[in-house]
């Protein structure tokens, strides 16, 4: 009988508990050892939940992100949490923008982008704190999920904050893979098995060729 290798793709289900951790921690209305608390007991039973199921390859749940890449703000000098009502007079191309929140079809304040405002470097690493405490819960492989660096370049870049810091996004985007080529080179020192770099906006390269268009996932 043929075996295939089984994991998830990283992120998991919010409990309400946990979504209601996670609006209190960005409001200021949580401490972070009060927050953390939440996430380390969603953690373990997700974990629970993917042995019982017999994933080969396991995953945090990405319990303690906000969203899949704006977590980054808190672990990176130069970024800015910014909802995209905020960012909206400062669009390069702002008809645009303002069609692309109605293809969206959410609120603009709903949405929360890591913007870069300064010279980006890790204030902190990105996740291998959370590696460390996988170990704890499990003798399976791990996978840790990092926002890829195609993503980040095209949703950080705003002209009207960056081209401040930055001469080009390119240059920026520089910044950007040698900070997650960091992460990766300490979570391989560390043992880490798998290391899955998240790109979905690459789906417009290849099905649509719209390369320039402004993206925010």
């Amino acid at each position: 009988m043929t075996t295939f290798t089984t994991t998830q793709v990283g992120s998991w289900p919010r409990s309400k508990r946990m979504l209601r951790a996670l609006r209190d921690r960005r409001t200021g209305a949580m401490t972070r050892e009060a927050f953390e608390a939440v996430a380390e007991e969603e953690i373990r039973r997700t974990v629970r939940l993917q042995e019982g199921a017999g994933l080969d390859v396991l995953v945090d749940g990405e319990h303690r992100r906000d969203n899949f890449y704006s977590f980054i703000t808190d672990k990176v000098e130069g970024t800015r949490l910014m909802s995209l009502a905020e960012m909206l007079d400062e669009m390069e191309d702002k008809s645009g923008f303002e069609e692309m929140l109605t293809t969206l079809d959410v609120p603009a304040s709903a949405i929360r982008n890591p913007t870069c405002i300064g010279r980006l470097s890790r204030r902190e690493p990105l996740a291998v704190d959370d590696l460390r405490f996988m170990r704890t819960l499990t003798d399976k492989p791990v996978k840790i999920t990092l926002p890829g660096p195609y993503l980040l370049t095209r949703s950080m870049w705003v002209w009207a904050y960056t081209g401040k810091v930055y001469a080009s996004q390119r240059e920026m985007g520089d910044d950007v893979v040698r900070l997650l080529r960091e992460e990766l080179l300490e979570l391989a020192a560390e043992g880490c098995e798998f290391v899955q770099f998240d790109e979905p906006v690459l789906t417009e390269v290849v099905m649509s060729g719209e390369c320039g268009r402004r993206t925010f996932m």
